[in-house]
């Protein structure tokens, strides 16, 4: 089916890794001229897609500050020569329980994960009313769903992109321009890979489908709200493709483990 991408432009934050270059694949599959931001780019990423027929332009920005923001948008637009596009998936996450939070791992993670997707989408969207089309993907986490322990922090910030995806898609569809979320659940990155083995095959067994998704399941995701040939009349939506994580009952530490954390 055609999804009506090809030649398009799209930017995507923390897109040299992970779920970001997922998105970035299944994005260039579909004829999308790419920008990909990320504090250290990864030149062999960028060759991956190049060498699949991908024109990707590399920014490298850190989006927890706001001049870098600014300056990420913009070089976008310049590069690309317009944005149709903007995928918010940059975020890192800094896990400490409440009586051991301290400010700089708050703002840090807040910065990076909510106020980085607050101040981009002003500039694209910006861009897009002038531009005179558009369209928003925000990257959320099954973390909404339920409570976690040490993620004060990082759950805050998701449960707030999804309060800025439902405000944007009021406010700029009165121009054309779609906003929606798509929730990933727990995939293989470099932001998870300080979860012990013995916590990831437990978590494994709670996710209905058995296994963990490929970074590729969300691009694909993406790819469908952003495209007007198949979701036209979809704005203010969340997708949550996690495999059915989700659904799994809220894990409880022994009473023991829990005063410990905060000790």
């Amino acid at each position: 089916m055609n999804t009506g991408l090809a030649g398009k432009s799209a930017l995507i934050t923390g897109g040299a890794s992970g779920i970001g270059l997922g998105i970035a694949h299944a994005l260039a599959e579909e004829g999308v001229r790419l920008a990909l931001a990320s504090r250290n780019p990864d030149p062999a990423a960028i060759r991956q897609l190049e060498a699949a027929g991908a024109a990707v332009v590399p920014i490298a920005a850190d989006v927890s500050q706001e001049a870098e923001v600014v300056r990420m948008v913009r070089t976008a637009i310049d590069a690309l020569g317009g944005l149709d596009f903007y995928i918010n998936n940059a975020a890192w996450t800094w896990h400490q329980p409440i009586t051991h939070l301290d400010a700089e791992a708050w703002h840090n993670t807040i910065n990076t994960n909510l106020t980085a997707a607050v101040l981009a989408a002003r500039e694209a969207s910006r861009h897009m009313i002038a531009w005179g089309t558009g369209g928003i993907v925000i990257i959320g986490s099954t973390s909404r769903f339920t409570p976690g322990y040490r993620e004060t922090a990082y759950r805050i910030s998701k449960v707030g992109l999804r309060a800025l995806m439902e405000n944007l898609a009021v406010e700029l569809a009165p121009f054309g321009i779609r906003v929606n979320m798509v929730t990933p659940g727990h995939y293989q990155t470099r932001m998870t890979s300080t979860v012990p083995p013995a916590a990831e095959q437990e978590l494994l067994g709670l996710i209905p489908l058995h296994r963990f998704g490929n970074p590729i399941e969300i691009g694909r995701a993406a790819a469908f709200l952003l495209s007007d040939a198949l979701s036209p009349y979809t704005t203010g939506a969340e997708i949550v493709v996690d495999g059915g994580l989700h659904l799994r009952p809220l894990p409880n530490l022994s009473a023991e483990d829990a005063r410990a954390l905060n000790q």
